[in-house]
């Protein structure tokens, strides 16, 4: 049984198409995922943080019967959280553009 083989320009083609697929889809990345996962934990991170400083300079100037402080922490973590979900749900929507478009 013999392998028919294919002309030089048909096998250029062939790997032409592929190294095409492979640079416009590049697939599952160790570091992509590690650059999620950061993005992720700072937009959780910079709103709790931030309504921690911002509650503490408000409890030494405008004392009340609540601290202010754990109510900015809460707030900031569910900020940060919205803003996560948001980039993720965008994230998620332009993969599933993309391969609408193959």
């Amino acid at each position: 049984m013999t392998r028919k083989r294919k002309s030089p320009v048909e096998d250029i083609g062939r790997r032409a198409r592929r190294r095409e697929r492979a640079r416009h889809d590049p697939g599952a990345s160790p570091l992509r995922g590690l650059g999620v996962f950061g993005m992720i934990g700072w937009s959780i991170a910079v709103p709790t943080v931030g309504g921690a400083f911002l509650g503490l300079w408000l409890d030494r100037h405008m004392p009340q019967a609540f601290q202010w402080t754990l109510a900015l922490i809460l707030g900031g973590v569910a900020l940060g959280s919205f803003i996560a979900w948001a980039w993720v749900s965008k994230e998620a929507n332009d993969k599933e553009s993309e391969h609408d478009d193959d």
